[in-house]
């Protein structure tokens, strides 16, 4: 299976070059790296203080180097565009600050969506663990392990019942898929606020496919966000969903969330890191009420929109389209 690897870029840095040196030491070579950035101007400044050409000319593989403005970027139809240039037979999207853990990385993911080793029947996406790196905090740590346990599994409709809206989560952080299953499905939604990972394989889902969380298949990624950025990443989140009433209709983002506020809470207080849950609480006020505004979008004027959202440009595409 030829694999191409598609990465919306903004403002690379030393961590980009990274990745691109991690992927060099893949077991599996990569037929192309697709590369996706925001701002010309920003990439060729970027040049200037960090080795990225010397690194790109060391790939295995060819690359293809795409620019758009920041007014052009949207989650969906940017990685779309990516997938409009490759040719190969798995696309595998990551982010920029997606860390390989290993040299296994795209060889598990390739594996899981390989359909001549699943009986069950046919995987239409495939997502990597995250793991936390060194300056993640305890609460965060935490999440990682919560959202990305260390069994995997395959989810597919019958899962339903049992895991909620975790049957259709999925992370563009590190993520493989079947390029046959993604033209067929149509790929992600155009626009997108937030979410097309997830979407799509709600999508692949309730088409009676499966979607694989490759717990062997490893990225180092995490952030410590603030409240206020909890806030907006979480406005956007609800947004979103907002949109989608076919899926949220059937399931609950709120009992999932509450799910692990509880069992952050036990966990702190089985660490004797009680006072830790102050802050875990202004976290959860922080994500409550940007979820909540999130949901009622509809009745919120333009100005506030902007102030709530961390997607400003999507916005304002919406609005000149509509006139």
């Amino acid at each position: 299976m030829k694999v191409d690897i598609i990465i919306p870029t903004y403002r690379p840095n030393d961590t980009f070059c990274l990745l691109l040196q991690k992927l060099q030491e893949q077991t599996f070579v990569v037929h192309r790296v697709i590369l996706l950035n925001t701002e010309k101007d920003l990439w060729e400044s970027a040049l200037e203080k960090y080795p990225i050409e010397e690194t790109l000319r060391e790939l295995p593989c060819p690359y293809t180097l795409l620019h758009l403005s920041k007014e052009e970027f949207d989650h969906g139809g940017t990685r779309m565009q990516g997938a409009s240039i490759s040719d190969a037979d798995v696309m595998l999207f990551m982010t920029q600050d997606a860390m390989p853990a290993d040299r296994f990385l795209v060889e598990h993911l390739v594996h899981s969506l390989d359909s001549t080793d699943r009986s069950e029947g046919t995987v239409a996406v495939a997502y990597a663990r995250q793991l936390p790196n060194e300056t993640c905090s305890v609460v965060e740590r935490y999440t990682r392990q919560f959202n990305y346990p260390d069994t995997g599994r395959v989810k597919r409709r019958e899962d339903i019942p049992e895991l909620g809206i975790k049957t259709f989560f999925c992370s563009d952080v590190c993520a493989a898929y079947r390029k046959d299953i993604f033209r067929e499905l149509e790929g992600f939604d155009v626009p997108a606020i937030f979410n097309e990972d997830m979407f799509f394989a709600a999508k692949a889902v309730m088409a009676g496919y499966g979607v694989e969380y490759a717990a062997k298949a490893q990225v180092i990624h995490s952030h410590n966000y603030t409240v206020r950025q909890q806030f907006h990443r979480n406005f956007d989140l609800a947004v979103s969903q907002t949109m989608h009433p076919e899926i949220f209709r059937q399931v609950s983002s709120e009992a999932e969330g509450m799910k692990l506020v509880k069992s952050t809470a036990k966990y702190l207080c089985s660490i004797g890191k009680p006072y830790l849950i102050w802050g875990l609480f202004w976290q959860c006020v922080g994500k409550y009420a940007g979820y909540w505004m999130g949901k009622h979008y509809r009745k919120l004027g333009r100005k506030c929109i902007l102030r709530c959202t961390m997607n400003r440009d999507y916005w304002n595409r919406i609005w000149r389209e509509e006139g």
